[in-house]
C-alpha cells in the first residue's frame, strides 16, 4: 500500500460519471476530502449523495472516473484487492442498517469476524462492549436486539459497528434523519467528540442544516450532476447559485444560523 503524502486528499474523486439507464446522476464530478476534516455533502433530492458515497466505498461501479482512497485506486477492484483499505474505514448507513436477528454486541462484532476471523469470543465481547459504551449507549444495550432500541439508540449501535475496526475514515449517511432535535443535536455532539478524540476524517451526507453548522469544516454541494461548490458555509453563502441561496437562506437556514449565534453567545 502506498504511503500518503502530506496534504494529499484521503479521498480524491475525478471525472466521476454515474448513470442508471437514461438517467445521468453524476457527470464530470470532482471532490477532494482532506485528512482530519468533517465534510458535509448536501444536495437536492436525486442529486446522488448516497450514490457518490457508494461509488467511493465500492458498492457502485461508476461509468467513468477515478477514485482513490488513502492514495489507492478503488474503481473496478475485487473485494480481495481492497481489503486493506476497507479495514481503514467505517460506515453508518442510513437508518443504521443493523442485522435484526443479531444483538447489538453481535452486530458490532460482524466486521471484526469478517476481517479478523481468528479472534476469540472473549476478545470480541470485550471490544464490542467498549464500542457500545464509546458511542453513549448504556452497558446493558449489548445483549439487546435492534427491535428493542429507540431510533437514536439504533443510530448509536450502527455507529458502534462502524467504529469496530478503529477506522481512520468514517462515512455517515443521514445519521440524524428521523431523530428529534434533541436527539439529533446529541448525535452531532457525539460525532464531533469522537472525531476529535480519534482523529477521524468524516464524510457526512446530510440535509440537516443544524449538523452542517455544528460540526462541518467544509460543505460540498451537489447540483447540476456535479459538485458545484465546496467550502465553509460562509464561503458558500457568498456564491450566487440559486439552490445554495435557497438552501442556506431559506427559513430553515435562517433558523440554523440563529441557533448557532445563540450557542456562541452562551459560550
Amino acid at each position: 500500500m502506498g504511503l500518503m503524502k502530506r496534504g494529499e486528499p484521503i479521498i480524491r474523486v475525478r471525472g466521476l460519471k454515474n448513470s442508471f439507464g437514461e438517467q445521468v446522476v453524476h457527470e464530470d464530478l470532482d471532490l477532494d476530502v482532506m485528512k482530519g476534516e468533517v465534510i458535509g455533502v448536501v444536495g437536492g433530492s436525486g442529486t446522488g449523495k448516497s450514490v457518490l458515497m457508494r461509488s467511493i466505498i465500492g458498492l457502485q461501479t461508476p461509468d467513468a472516473g477515478e477514485i482513490t482512497v488513502f492514495g489507492e485506486d478503488t474503481v473496478d477492484k475485487e473485494e480481495t484487492e481492497t481489503i486493506d483499505i476497507r479495514k481503514r474505514w467505517g460506515i453508518l448507513f442510513q437508518g443504521g442498517a443493523l442485522f435484526s436477528t443479531l444483538t447489538v454486541a453481535e452486530n458490532v462484532q460482524v466486521p471484526l469476524r469478517e476481517f479478523y476471523p481468528g479472534l476469540n469470543q472473549a476478545l470480541l465481547d470485550e471490544i464490542a462492549a467498549y464500542k457500545v459504551v464509546m458511542t453513549g449507549l448504556p452497558p446493558d444495550a449489548g445483549p439487546k436486539y435492534p427491535a428493542e432500541l429507540s431510533g437514536g439508540m439504533k443510530k448509536r449501535a450502527g455507529l458502534a459497528r462502524a467504529l469496530a475496526l478503529d477506522p481512520e475514515l468514517l462515512f455517515l449517511d443521514e445519521p440524524t434523519a428521523g431523530l428529534d432535535p434533541i436527539g439529533a443535536a446529541a448525535f452531532d455532539e457525539l460525532t464531533l467528540s469522537l472525531q476529535k478524540t480519534l482523529g477521524l476524517t468524516v464524510f457526512l451526507i446530510t440535509h440537516d442544516l443544524d449538523s452542517l453548522y455544528a460540526i462541518c469544516d467544509r460543505v460540498a454541494v451537489l447540483a447540476d450532476r456535479k459538485v458545484i461548490a465546496v467550502g465553509t458555509i460562509d464561503e458558500l453563502l457568498a456564491l450566487d447559485h440559486p439552490w445554495i441561496q435557497e438552501y442556506f437562506n431559506g427559513p430553515r437556514g435562517r433558523a440554523a444560523t440563529a441557533s448557532v449565534t445563540r450557542e456562541q453567545a452562551k459560550g
